[in-house]
């Protein structure tokens, strides 16, 4: 199917890995030809149980069965949406009890900085350099790549930058300052953790400030780092926690969860602050919902640690300069360039699926389902270990 997914598929890029997939399951996916790829990527962190997890599928056909999309988000009382949001309100601490369903992470983040606005009555936004929010023109303007923005500007105002882990930069938020946007672990920059206290100090500034702190957790959260969310590392809690990728084990959804009181804010002056068809989705809240149950009731978030630690003494090379991130959200920062392509396109021909971070050339991604065993850890960390060996400079 390569020639027609060419053709008639929008891409990306003029070169995809194009993998022609006939089923997954567990920490592998299959292609045309019967073979297993072992999976260190998970989706990009959106398969947190594996692929087609035996919970997830089976919440998914049942609710399938009885009924799927209704009426648009937020007017009928869907039940899988309803538990769903009360269970992570049991999870999050105060005040993170309102939670808004979406669509995905970027559309998730482009509520979060309305509602941010619509609270404080301000304009401006603070994000760092070298962040990632998503790529709707909302998203992009958080962005401060000028080449990637150029294209598509006009873009949103009234943005600027901070250095990401940079105390001294924090007196820019004033009380002008409407919301500061992080990662609270900077993904496409290279899997980069902020520094003791750092986010304990920008939460106090916004407090001081009045501003509000929006945390994206779109790719950390939900276990992935060893907690439920990465920020409970941090002492710090948000004001706006933005969250994706991983929520329904591979489905696409997206949501925001702030305090009732701010969440209000978009059903009033004017009705319908932000609207969404799809969010919401049945379906795929039921998803949600069993992901959440099956993080909690199988205990996986307890193991991600030693999963990590095993990584970590497993993957020691010369060519691995370090190893950044935290949990089963690790990067290999290879001695340069060429030897993370080298790699990522190796492990594919030797049928281990690795990729790339977007802005960090020197970075691969290690983002394995959360489920993955011990055994398959050591035969990916083999493969690597082999190929790195194999590269002739």
């Amino acid at each position: 199917m390569k020639n027609e997914f060419l053709k008639y598929q929008a891409q990306t890029t003029s070169h995809p890995l194009a993998l022609e997939v006939t089923r997954a399951q567990g920490s592998y996916i299959y292609d045309a030809n019967g073979k297993a790829h072992l999976d260190f990527v998970a989706g990009v962190s959106a398969c947190t149980l594996g692929h087609s997890h035996p919970n997830v599928v089976e919440a998914v056909s049942k609710q399938a069965e009885k009924y799927m999309h209704v009426m648009v988000y937020g007017e009928y009382i869907l039940e899988p949406a309803v538990t769903y949001t009360q269970m992570l309100a049991n999870i999050l601490p105060d005040p993170l009890e309102s939670t808004y369903l979406v669509n995905s992470g970027t559309e998730a983040m482009e509520g979060a900085l309305k509602l941010a606005r619509r609270v404080t009555g301000r304009s401006q936004i603070i994000a760092a350099k070298n962040a990632y929010h998503g790529n709707t023109l909302g998203s992009l303007s958080l962005m401060d790549f000028k080449s990637r923005k150029a294209p598509f500007r006009p873009l949103l105002p009234d943005i600027s930058y901070i250095e990401f882990n940079r105390e001294d930069e924090l007196s820019r938020i004033t009380d002008k300052t409407a919301a500061v946007v992080l990662e609270t672990i900077q993904g496409g920059a290279g899997f980069i953790v902020p520094e003791p206290n750092y986010l304990e100090q920008v939460r106090k500034r916004c407090t001081e400030a009045g501003a509000l702190l929006i945390l994206d957790e779109i790719q950390p959260g939900f276990g992935r780092t060893g907690k439920w969310f990465a920020f409970q590392h941090y002492n710090c809690i948000p004001d706006i926690l933005v969250m994706g990728k991983g929520m329904a084990s591979g489905l696409p959804v997206g949501a925001f969860t702030a305090s009732g009181e701010h969440m209000k804010l978009l059903s009033r002056d004017p009705e319908l602050g932000h609207i969404t068809t799809f969010g919401g989705n049945p379906v795929i809240a039921a998803a949600s919902l069993a992901t959440l149950k099956t993080l909690r009731d199988e205990n996986i978030i307890d193991d991600i640690y030693e999963k990590e630690r095993q990584i970590r003494n497993r993957l020691k090379h010369p060519y691995i300069q370090e190893i950044r991130g935290k949990g089963l959200m690790l990067a290999l920062i290879l001695k340069h360039e060429e030897i993370a392509n080298y790699l990522v396109l190796e492990s594919a021909k030797k049928r281990l699926i690795l990729f790339w971070l977007l802005f960090e050339k020197r970075a691969v991604r290690i983002t394995p389902p959360l489920t993955i065993s011990s055994e398959e850890i050591d035969k990916g960390c083999d493969l690597i270990l082999e190929i790195l060996t194999s590269y002739k400079q």
